[in-house]
């Protein structure tokens, strides 16, 4: 994914006209986008809300979570800013943002993605820096230390089971546990969780984690399906009784609807930020800044009533009482290639 350095001269020459115009139509004394990014003033909200209504009051946003749109709409609301946003899969925004760029174009002001995919896009430097006064109130975490992205939710990867089909007392407390042949026909897994295996893998040891799935596969068999979402209905269905790798707000959101769900632990449990990241050639600069901060902010209420799990420390999410293996996005994206191949040979293509 790297851009050729002509591409980086036109694209900073092009920034800079843009960003001459763009000063000229703000408010005076309205600090520049890179000292906002910075600003640490308790006028803060202020000053951006005032900047953004000088931009036009719009913001495009690209995104992976199809829940953001209620936070779109509950900023919308509060500020009266239009929104345009645009959603895909995490490789697709990736992959939009970095050919837009190679092509001068800076459609997006903002983007949300998983950790590994916004660790690449900053690597990119596509990325602007921002320290927000409401990071202090996230978990430490959540913050890289150049700022170029932060972690607004915590995807935890957690076991979900059927209660109509699965006592409590039946529930495995680890992974050797499934090689039981009671398990025969009742497992199921996400076939693109590349990287919660890898992971796995990586805490449990390499050699041992793919023979120990090799045999589950062999004798117990693993239902492979596309989407947390879908594989969540499927348990909640009844057809695939213990999933291994759901999100942990797939449970409850399907609770809510009379779904017989429930999660369970099984160690070690690994989890990744889902993040937000301002673009560096922003064309409303000050308006992903505001919106920035609404997600970190008052978003984050509105995120734990959909049972996502905040990285506020304002709010107390059962899972956030687990022992947490965060995914570490270098890692990831090192080992992204090594843990398909993997994933694929040792889980989804014996299950076939």
């Amino acid at each position: 994914m790297r851009m050729h350095k002509w591409a980086f001269a036109i694209a900073a020459l092009l920034a800079l006209g843009a960003a001459a115009a763009h000063a000229a139509d703000m408010p005076k004394g309205t600090p520049s986008v890179e000292q906002m990014a910075d600003y640490q003033g308790p006028d803060r909200e202020q000053k951006l809300l005032a900047a953004a209504r000088a931009e036009g009051a719009e913001l495009s946003v690209y995104h992976v979570y199809p829940a953001l749109t209620k936070v779109v709409a509950a900023f919308s609301k509060k500020y009266g800013i239009e929104v345009k946003p645009w959603r895909s899969s995490s490789e697709a925004v990736l992959q939009r943002v970095v050919n837009e760029a190679r092509g001068n174009r800076f459609d997006a002001d903002v983007v949300q993605n998983n950790a590994p995919e916004n660790e690449a896009a900053w690597r990119e430097k596509l990325l602007m820096p921002v320290r927000s006064p409401l990071q202090a109130e996230l978990i430490p975490e959540a913050t890289p230390a150049h700022h170029g992205w932060v972690g607004f939710t915590i995807d935890v990867f957690i076991a979900a089971y059927n209660p109509q089909k699965l006592g409590k007392e039946e529930l495995p407390t680890s992974y050797e546990q499934l090689l039981d042949p009671k398990w025969k026909g009742k497992l199921g897994v996400e076939a693109d969780d590349s990287g919660w295996y890898g992971a796995l893998a990586a805490l449990m040891g390499e050699q041992k984690t793919n023979r120990l799935f090799a045999q589950i596969i062999q004798k117990n068999g693993m239902s492979i399906r596309k989407g947390h979402s879908l594989l969540a209905n499927l348990v909640a269905s009844g057809e695939i009784p213990l999933a291994l790798d759901t999100y942990s707000w797939s449970a409850p959101q399907l609770k809510k609807k009379g779904g017989p769900i429930e999660i369970h632990a099984i160690e070690p449990v690994l989890a990744q930020f889902s993040t937000i990241a301002v673009l560096k050639h922003a064309k409303h600069p000050y308006t992903a800044l505001l919106f920035y901060d609404y997600l970190l902010g008052d978003g984050q209420k509105v995120l734990d009533e959909l049972d996502f799990v905040p990285t506020s420390r304002k709010y107390d999410d059962p899972v956030r009482h687990l022992k947490l293996n965060f995914i570490d996005p270098s890692q990831a994206i090192a080992n992204e290639d090594k843990w398909f191949k993997q994933y694929q040979s040792v889980v989804v293509a014996p299950s076939k």
